[in-house]
């Protein structure tokens, strides 16, 4: 039997949030921001973590002592399990077996008896693959990488092993059809045909289609619907106040590069983002870099760099992105990049190869220009177009009201309301 459940009776309904941090990394952040979003629009959201960095008292911790026990997995996994060991030449790309977990996580999730347990980024040892069949109210599934849908790795490195059944993983450097990749997918596999009620969310139109072209999830539920944006934390600040606050030059075009582990990840397109500003022909350039401290031997460039370390909170965010002309994200593989968003929030257009969930987020020559990709020239024609458009705050508005219009918080949390009336509807009770 199908129950009809109105708008006033799912603010009743009782949502849990479950990711491995709070506010601590992109996809926490992502999974925060709309937990608050939904708190915000009355509903009875709680968020479940096993490491919480806010002092949210919506947000429960599994466990207090997280960084012991965590410590405590990894050392056993290191010394017992060893998953990773056979493959030394595995790429820097993060991999993520899920055989541990802290063991009573799904016992919390179900004790709270939630009515839709909403996941999110379950890594860390978070939780075990099989455990996630033990989980009694229906799933739906943020997908903020490719991990559920691959035999392990995060980003597959355009491997596209996903839509068979792995093996012989790219991420891995493995030529062995029965490698680790392939263990894994197959536990997700059988896993995952256990659980008894699941929706996927693809947070853009790429990682949905990819979603929807795999083994593990062609026959769910997949919907697309984005990560949220709180637009008056987000909102630009005078660009003159903005250098001054974080001791940026006011007389130059600054360049902005950022993410997390920005000079680090590979997958983040620092070479490219080097070999696109040392061919820029122009003397009124300057790069400022947040995500990454000076490194002790610096890349050579050109022009002068600022490196402004690691920016926690949004206030900073909020200041480098108004105190910047352009952000170049050069990406190699994205889903819905934050600091694309955060950034076009703060009316800096951005420059960005056409690849993944960048074009979710970037529309050519409207609020900054989409690359071709890899191609470190168009890079440079990217930033080149932007900074010398005869209408740039023209591009400065639009990179604002694309944000207002499609990620809002209020209006995301609409959709994920209805997208969680629509499963209960018809749940019985």
């Amino acid at each position: 039997m199908c129950l009809y459940i109105s708008v006033k009776e799912i603010l009743k309904l009782k949502i849990l949030i479950v990711n491995a941090f709070d506010i601590a990394g992109g996809a926490a952040r992502a999974a925060y921001r709309l937990h608050r979003a939904l708190v915000d629009t009355d509903v009875n959201s709680e968020m479940l973590v096993i490491g919480k960095f806010s002092d949210d008292y919506t947000v429960t911790p599994y466990e207090q002592n997280f960084g012991r026990i965590q410590n405590r997995l990894r050392n056993l996994q290191k010394r017992v399990f060893k998953p990773l060991k056979p493959y030394p030449n595995k790429s820097e790309t993060l991999f993520s077996p899920a055989f541990l977990s802290f063991s009573k996580v799904v016992e919390t999730i179900n004790a709270i008896n939630p009515d839709i347990v909403h996941l999110h980024w379950i890594c860390q040892e978070m939780i075990r693959i099989e455990d996630l069949a033990a989980i009694e109210a229906p799933i739906v599934w943020s997908l903020h990488d490719m991990w559920a849908f691959t035999g392990g790795c995060h980003y597959d490195e355009e491997c596209g092993r996903y839509k068979a059944s792995c093996g012989q993983c790219k991420v891995l450097a493995s030529i062995d059809e029965n490698d680790l990749s392939k263990q894994v997918f197959e536990r997700k596999l059988k896993t995952y045909a256990k659980l008894k009620s699941l929706t996927i969310v693809g947070l853009s139109h790429w990682l949905a289609d990819c979603a929807a072209k795999s083994t593990l999830f062609k026959n769910n539920k997949i919907v697309v619907l984005p990560n949220p944006i709180d637009i008056d934390q987000f909102k630009p600040i005078d660009k003159t106040v903005a250098r001054t606050i974080l001791s940026l030059p006011q007389n130059k075009k600054l360049v902005l590069f950022g993410a997390m582990s920005a000079t680090s990840d590979p997958r983040k397109g620092f070479l490219h983002l080097l070999e696109a500003i040392n061919q820029l022909e122009t003397d009124n350039i300057e790069l400022v870099v947040f995500g990454s401290s000076k490194p002790k031997v610096e890349q050579k460039l050109k022009y002068p760099v600022h490196y402004l370390g690691q920016l926690q909170d949004n206030i900073s965010l909020q200041l480098v992105y108004s105190a910047c002309d352009v952000m170049v994200a050069p990406s190699l593989q994205e889903n819905l990049s934050n600091t694309i968003m955060e950034c076009l929030s703060c009316a800096t257009p951005v420059v960005a190869f056409a690849i993944g969930g960048n074009g979710d987020l970037v529309t050519h020559k409207k609020n900054g220009y989409l690359a071709i990709p890899f191609d470190d020239l168009d890079l440079v024609n990217g930033i080149e177009w932007l900074l010398n458009y005869a209408d740039y705050e023209g591009l400065c508005s639009s990179s604002q009201n694309k944000v207002i219009e499609c990620f809002a918080s209020s209006m995301v949390a609409q959709q994920y309301i209805e997208l969680y009336k629509s499963i209960c509807d018809c749940a019985q009770r």
